[in-house]
């Protein structure tokens, strides 16, 4: 299912006029981030979460405030290891996805979440 989501995502994010720079990208035991992107001179680090309707929370409420200073501190890892920040500084997103039982997925984006 997670990665059904990040497929979608990726989709949503280059339909959007975005460039996918990585995904899955591992920081040791730090964590992962989702997907790298670059919109325009933005890097963009993006969450995506994936959920069934009806069986968890909205996923747009999965990234708490833990979870966006861990997102923060990836980023801040994938700039050290990737030559440094992009001039237009840098912009963590959430794509959230509800898979419901019949019909499409919804596929949200929210930008600068954290």
């Amino acid at each position: 299912m997670g990665t059904y989501g990040e497929t979608l995502a990726a989709r949503r994010l280059t339909e959007s006029g975005m460039t996918l720079l990585e995904r899955n990208w591992r920081c040791g035991r730090s964590g992962e981030i989702d997907i790298v992107a670059r919109d325009g001179d933005v890097l963009v680090v993006c969450e995506v979460k994936t959920r069934r309707t009806g069986r968890f929370e909205h996923p747009m409420a999965a990234v708490t405030s833990a979870k966006a200073e861990r997102l923060r501190d990836l980023a801040q890892r994938w700039i050290q290891s990737h030559g440094g920040a992009p001039p237009g500084g840098v912009r963590i997103d959430l794509v959230g996805i509800l898979l419901p039982r019949r019909g499409a997925p919804v596929v949200e984006h929210a930008r600068g979440v954290a």
